[in-house]
């Protein structure tokens, strides 16, 4: 099991440069976590992790994050069975947001409404009104996977 997290040099270049992984956790004990597709680099989704997720994700190679809305740790796919297998992960200059690069089991889907992608809406202006349109359609229904959505 991977040990507790170095805590984070007050010298930049060893934070910057340096081979220590010391990931800066914010006031919440929380880091910002990109997801893409490790395949085609499509953006997945948007998640945060604790100490413990990032531990778990290092240790099991499946990604595992912290729901800030349900204050609780994530095994994701757990209950959809889209699994996101980590093939890479990838820590940001000063080590506050990490990306992990993925191959998602299952439908291939990783956003809660059955996409593939959380980032499914893009923003289109027409004539003076700005809106969202979606350009994807679901891989799997969610209301027959979830009961909680």
């Amino acid at each position: 099991m991977t040990p507790s997290f170095n805590t984070p040099s007050d010298d930049k270049s060893v934070l910057e440069e340096g081979t220590e992984l010391s990931p800066r956790f914010d006031s919440n004990g929380l880091v910002t976590a990109v997801v893409a597709d490790s395949r085609d680099n499509e953006v997945l989704m948007l998640a945060f992790m604790n100490e413990e997720a990032l531990r778990l994700t290092i240790d099991t190679g499946i990604a595992h994050y912290w729901s800030r809305s349900r204050s609780a740790l994530w095994k994701k796919g757990e209950t959809s069975g889209n699994l996101q297998m980590v093939d890479e992960i990838r820590l940001d200059c000063d080590q506050d947001a990490v990306l992990l690069k993925v191959r998602v089991s299952g439908s291939d889907a990783t956003c809660h409404t059955g996409r593939r992608s959380c980032f499914y809406r893009k923003v289109v202006k027409t004539e003076g009104e700005t809106r969202l349109e979606t350009d994807s359609a679901p891989l799997f229904d969610p209301k027959s996977v979830y009961t909680d959505h």
